[in-house]
């Protein structure tokens, strides 16, 4: 899963294995919350504008339901392996601590996506916060309002800075 970061950290003698950081949006989103579910070689990661439950997804997403091709099957007749695929089923195994970004007005993928990954992990005690974006939808970081923008650039720098910054 992770052959690439074992590649580039031998192939490059300047990157720091104890200082490793994911981050990915929309589909990298969702590859972002599967990653620290699945690994811990992460020390900090940001999730943003992802689908963390498919079976959510399916009725709140503006075109999630095409899925069923790429799933087996509508999620009706193969709820198990909607769940299967779905980040937030491993939610517990998150050791990472996560920052989730999203849009209020995201409908790609709903803004209740966040908020259930969220949810999940702090009822568990994890290193969690949520940042979120009134009046933005699924393409803040290209496309939403300059401040806002902003704010999402200042809140990656801050998150990655508390936790990858070299210790003196």
């Amino acid at each position: 899963m992770t052959a690439v970061v074992d590649t580039a950290l031998e192939t490059w003698d300047f990157l720091d294995p104890e200082r490793l950081g994911v981050m990915g949006g929309s589909y990298g989103g969702f590859m972002t919350t599967w990653i620290v579910s699945h690994t811990n070689r992460f020390k900090a990661a940001l999730s943003e504008r992802a689908v963390n439950h498919m079976v959510s997804a399916f009725g709140s997403s503006d075109l999630f339901w095409i899925f069923e091709r790429q799933l087996g099957g509508s999620m009706y007749d193969n709820v198990d392996t909607w769940l299967a695929l779905s980040p937030a089923t491993y939610a517990k195994d998150i050791e990472t601590p996560l920052l989730i970004v999203h849009s209020e007005n995201d409908l790609r993928c709903d803004i209740e996506q966040g908020e259930h990954l969220f949810t999940l992990l702090r009822l568990q005690g994890k290193e969690v916060e949520m940042l979120r974006f009134p009046g933005e939808g699924h393409e803040l970081s290209r496309s939403g309002s300059p401040a806002h923008r902003v704010q999402r650039f200042e809140a990656v720098l801050e998150w990655f800075g508390r936790y990858l910054s070299p210790r003196s």
